[in-house]
């Protein structure tokens, strides 16, 4: 069985993390969630490291999660979904707070939980056929594991926007929002993010590494235990809402939900 997420680190110390479910659209469930701690974790712990790109193998970055384990993950007893929340929460703090700095690569669909890692990561690179959405609320669940990073990203309104509607938008209105910092050609993450990357290596590491540390502080993005703990008990208890449980159904089924209304005149 192939690694869920793969990393390596070169030479000069730029270490690529790439999601590794192209069969699912890099979907996360929860060996992705614990392959991405363990290399967060590991990367972090490892003094060559100077920069980490973050990508997804296949068409697309990051789908957001996958709706099979989702369901399955709702039906657990209150602890053990709580228990995956706080993993999926613990990761998005630990890529937000990596110590090193942070690149994201994104093409393709980048929805829901994939938005979150893009925000988590200091720069955000994007093609122009590259599409975004928070979803979350189309399947009656919050995106509370990466509602901080989200707010910093694309600021409140955006999200008061996206967050509740689930539109989708284009790299050029994730570039208008501050999500994404750059949009390049289809064939052109590398290109774009290699200036990004010599320019990061040419700063003096700790001193990087100490900005970042101090950015985050300000901005109130360095989450405690307890706020974490916060977040995963909020998403835990939605996703095991009933109105959750008719979202996932409605979207097995190729249905509207209960909760919606047809205008007048409509089937």
């Amino acid at each position: 069985m192939a690694d869920v997420v793969l990393s390596a680190v070169d030479g000069r110390g730029v270490a690529t993390v790439t999601l590794n479910r192209p069969e699912v659209h890099n979907a996360y469930d929860g060996a992705l969630i614990d392959a991405l701690l363990g290399t967060l974790g590991a990367l972090a712990a490892d003094p060559r490291v100077r920069v980490l790109v973050l990508r997804g193998n296949g068409r697309h970055f990051q789908a957001g999660a996958d709706l099979a384990w989702l369901k399955r993950v709702a039906g657990f007893a209150l602890e053990e979904n709580v228990a995956f929340s706080r993993k999926t929460t613990e990761a998005m703090r630990g890529l937000n707070a990596f110590p090193a700095p942070t690149i994201a690569l994104v093409h393709g669909a980048c929805y829901g939980g994939g938005v979150g890692m893009a925000a988590c990561c200091d720069v955000r690179i994007a093609t122009e056929t590259a599409t975004f959405a928070l979803t979350e609320v189309r399947w009656g669940v919050v995106p509370a594991p990466i509602v901080p990073q989200l707010c910093a990203a694309m600021g409140v309104a955006s999200l008061r926007r996206y967050g509740i509607t689930g539109e989708r938008f284009d790299a050029r209105e994730a570039r208008r929002i501050g999500l994404i910092h750059e949009v390049c050609a289809d064939d052109g993450l590398d290109a774009a993010a290699e200036p990004i990357v010599e320019a990061i290596l040419r700063s003096a590491p700790e001193a990087v590494r100490e900005t970042k540390r101090l950015v985050l502080a300000e901005a109130g993005l360095a989450l405690s235990e307890q706020e974490v703990e916060a977040l995963a008990v909020q998403a835990a208890v939605r996703r095991a809402s009933p109105e959750a449980a008719e979202g996932l159904a409605s979207f097995e089924a190729k249905r509207d939900p209960a909760w919606y209304q047809p205008p007048d005149g409509e089937p």
